[in-house]
């Protein structure tokens, strides 16, 4: 590795970052072919934020099991293993210090990774389906819910104290479904999928910019180079802003692809 000191604070800089892949231009590739993306299901990608240890989770299609793995940099190489079980849908807080399970969550300790915990009774309903929660910054958490006609809520903190989830409006609950919502760490915009009327397939990636007001923009299809055919989901942005990662394929043989990020600024200045 390589540092580089400044007067206010040192970054790292991996000297082979993304797991040794060439970064992609505008146009979606499949990320790391044979190493994540592989014959399997490989869903649900994320980076912490120091770029060193990159989760995803796995269905094994002969033996159907599912199981979250990791690649982390250590030794000027990436090196695999099996953190256990898939929980929910895995992705991690922006401070790197929890990872989110939908409605549970674990906290990093010094020797890895806690015991899995629960949200609380605010977000462990029985009549809610939590598959993926995102958290941004300031600690607003978003999430989606399959139990109640598939819908996606946000819950605030204010003034310290966590607010009881609400929906979201029609902006973003319109259509058949919508799911695995991604908010970014400093609230700027909210991705996330549905099937709706004018999409491309079975589910699309759609975007929501925040207003000047605090509200949400009307949805924005993320385009035809990103969605297709095939259903898209599980939208997601590496801690440096630069890549976009999501999945698409088929039911059972889902692939994590990426793209330059720029997609993201040119739908908000469109």
């Amino acid at each position: 590795m390589k540092k580089q000191n400044s007067k206010e604070n040192e970054s790292i800089t991996i000297d082979n970052p993304y797991l040794g892949q060439k970064p992609p231009g505008s146009t979606p590739e499949v990320f790391a072919p044979g190493m994540v993306s592989t014959e399997h299901r490989d869903l649900s990608g994320f980076f912490t934020p120091d770029m060193k240890e990159f989760y995803f989770t796995r269905k094994d299609l002969e033996t159907g099991k599912w199981s979250l793995i990791v690649f982390k940099y250590e030794n000027s190489q990436w090196q695999k293993s099996v953190v256990g079980p898939r929980v929910g849908r895995p992705i991690i807080a922006p401070d790197g210090k929890t990872m989110h399970l939908g409605r549970d969550y674990m906290k990093r300790t010094n020797t890895g990774w806690s015991e899995v915990k629960s949200l609380g009774p605010m977000f462990n309903r029985e009549d809610w389906g939590i598959m993926r929660l995102s958290s941004s910054t300031k600690g607003t958490y978003v999430f989606d819910d399959y139990k109640s006609n598939d819908v996606i809520r946000i819950s605030t903190l204010k003034n310290g104290k966590r607010e009881e989830p609400r929906l979201l409006g029609k902006e973003i609950n319109t259509g058949k479904y919508t799911a695995h919502p991604f908010i970014a760490p400093d609230e700027s915009y909210l991705i996330w999928d549905s099937e709706r009327d004018g999409g491309y397939g079975k589910s699309d990636l759609y975007i929501s910019f925040r207003q000047n007001d605090g509200s949400w923009g009307a949805a924005i299809n993320m385009g035809d180079k990103i969605n297709t055919t095939f259903g898209e989901s599980g939208g997601y942005v590496t801690p440096d802003g630069k890549y976009l990662f999501y999945n698409s394929g088929d039911l059972e043989n889902k692939d994590i692809f990426w793209v330059d990020a720029q997609v993201i600024e040119n739908l908000k200045h469109k």
